[in-house]
């Protein structure tokens, strides 16, 4: 059992966004009596504030307990699901890949690039060698050791026209992984990469066992391996015993989908599941009033957004595109849609969240209905369709929102609500309207390269400009902090102007879970602690 403060009652009070943000306090170094004071003032009395904080204390510290069952319910699923990482694009993939594999570098809540299965890496002066040196007590499932040469393998891996890799892009610099040594591997690069390190800790580049083609039931070296896998189903996983460091808390767990986001709230309040990604915001203060359930809301640059097809009718039309940006209500679907949890969006990905890197220079795009109305007739365009899924939660408000935004100034945009399983195969990039939505990247240049590179395999609208392939390779090389705030301007400032994605907001990373369920990472990237919660997450008894 867990020790906790004998009065809890008035932290128990606490909704789950103020439980977060007490922690959150806390972890960044703010004294008992700076947090004491944070809660009086939000109107609890002095002894209430001595209680909470030493509960919140006591939450953060607790020792994880081993055993129990976890269900986790993801909000998107289907026939695409793979266990292959190289291919992996969504929270239910890379959830059933951080289970069951691990990375040569991982990114922590702080974005720094950490050694993982590398125990150690360095670059030399200009970043055009990296050096991993490999841990020597590492074993896969079967009970092989980890070398350098399943290294080598799972890197080459995203090379050549056959690849199925959706970040070769990021690596593409790269002319050779070699092994140095059993247990060392470099990197050798054509140009000076900086980033990377942060590159490698991306979701795609797990480490797989050397020769691996076969993944419907693949050996990692991960806390969990893999018991059973339907694509579109559901996975099941048990624990590593022999995994190489602590994690791996809970005995047992299932992964699946629950796309309606009506049922997955209902399936977390009923406890049928007990985490939860993407809570639809209409159902956040249901969550937080009810017992024994809890919001986790992490500010991120996640994104949702409207594609318009660069190679297909409205998109290839400038005129039609600019006229769609002009009509986004995006303080509305912020403050509306979004019920706060996220920040206004200018139609690149880059924002507040991602530091330095974000360029605050570039006006936010206008609602202007009367210039759309104009650009609108202009374009010669009278009526479209937008296919549209529940891809991530407020995004078919958002599209129904334009929708009423059109017929005020006398334009037909039809919607066609789809399915969410099978989306991202099927209509997403393919067809000539639809939706998308994002998780945030370690990095500018890692965000910007694998969706708006000339050659970007995530493209959302097949929209080019060679001059953010010229930049990117600028972007990647560059070590000084200003010159790279520089071209990172430029780019943002392309990609707002020119592609057919209209990016109105970013979402907070709004998951729900059961109160017991500790340990979940806070980490901006993604859903579910950006998928890193099957190694820390347990539940308190």
């Amino acid at each position: 059992m867990t020790s906790k403060a004998k009065d809890n009652s008035a932290y128990d009070r606490l909704t789950g966004a103020e439980k977060d943000a007490l922690k959150s306090a806390l972890n960044r170094g703010a004294t008992r009596r700076d947090a004491m004071q944070m809660m009086a003032a939000a109107g609890f009395s002095i002894a209430a504030a001595g209680s909470i904080v030493i509960s919140a204390s006591d939450a953060m510290a607790a020792t994880p307990e081993k055993g129990g069952h976890l269900k986790v319910a993801t909000h998107i699923q289907g026939p695409d699901d793979t266990m292959d990482p190289i291919g992996t694009g969504t929270a239910t993939d890379y959830s059933r890949g951080r289970a069951t594999y691990n990375s040569l570098i991982q990114l922590r809540d702080d974005l720094v690039p950490q050694p993982e299965l590398a125990e150690e890496f360095s670059a030399n002066s200009d970043a055009t060698e990296w050096s991993f040196k490999l841990r020597k007590d590492v074993t896969f499932h079967d009970g092989s050791k980890l070398t350098a040469d399943d290294v080598v393998y799972s890197m080459n891996r995203h090379y050549g026209d056959d690849s199925t890799s959706v970040v070769k892009s990021l690596v593409s610099g790269v002319t050779e992984w070699k092994k140095v040594g059993p247990y060392e591997v470099k990197a050798i690069v054509d140009s000076p990469y900086s980033d990377l390190a942060a590159v490698l800790g991306e979701k795609q580049f797990k480490i797989v066992k050397d020769g691996t083609t076969d993944f419907s039931l693949p050996t990692g070296t991960g806390p969990f391996k893999l018991e059973s896998f339907q694509p579109g189903v559901r996975s099941s996983h048990v624990r590593n015993e022999n995994y190489w460091r602590e994690g791996a808390n809970v005995d047992s767990m299932e992964i699946f989908g629950i796309t309606d986001p009506i049922a997955r709230v209902n399936a977390l309040l009923s406890g049928d599941v007990n985490l939860a990604s993407s809570i639809d915001p209409k159902a956040i203060k249901q969550v937080e009033s009810t017992d024994g359930v809890e919001i986790m809301s992490i500010p991120s640059g996640s994104y949702m957004g409207i594609c318009l097809n660069a190679t297909k009718s409205p998109g290839n039309n400038p005129d039609f595109v600019k006229a769609m940006k002009l009509l986004q209500r995006r303080d509305k679907i912020v403050k509306s849609l979004l019920k706060g949890h996220g920040t206004v969006g200018n139609d690149h990905p880059i924002n507040v969240a991602y530091g330095v890197d974000h360029c605050s220079d570039i006006p936010i795009q206008a609602y202007d209905p009367d210039q759309a109305k104009s650009l609108i007739k202009k374009s010669g365009i009278t009526s479209a369709q937008i296919d549209v899924a529940e891809v991530t939660s407020g995004v078919t408000d958002a599209v129904l929102m334009l929708q009423r935004e059109c017929s005020k100034i006398g334009f037909d945009l039809q919607v066609k609500k789809m399915a969410t399983d099978g989306f991202w195969g099927s209509v997403w990039q393919t067809t000539p309207m639809n939706v998308t939505a994002w998780s945030m990247r370690p990095t500018a240049t890692i965000m910007l390269d694998i969706a708006y590179h000339p050659d970007a395999p995530w493209s959302d609208t097949w929209w080019k400009d060679e001059r953010m392939g010229v930049l990117l390779a600028k972007a990647k090389a560059e070590t000084d902090p200003a010159n790279r705030h520089e071209l990172q301007c430029q780019m943002q400032q392309i990609v707002r102007d020119g592609s057919g994605v209209i990016l109105p907001a970013h979402r907070n990373n709004v998951d729900g879970k059961a109160s017991n369920v500790m340990g979940i990472p806070k980490l901006a990237l993604g859903d579910l602690g950006a998928c890193e919660f099957p190694e820390f997450a347990w539940i308190d008894s």
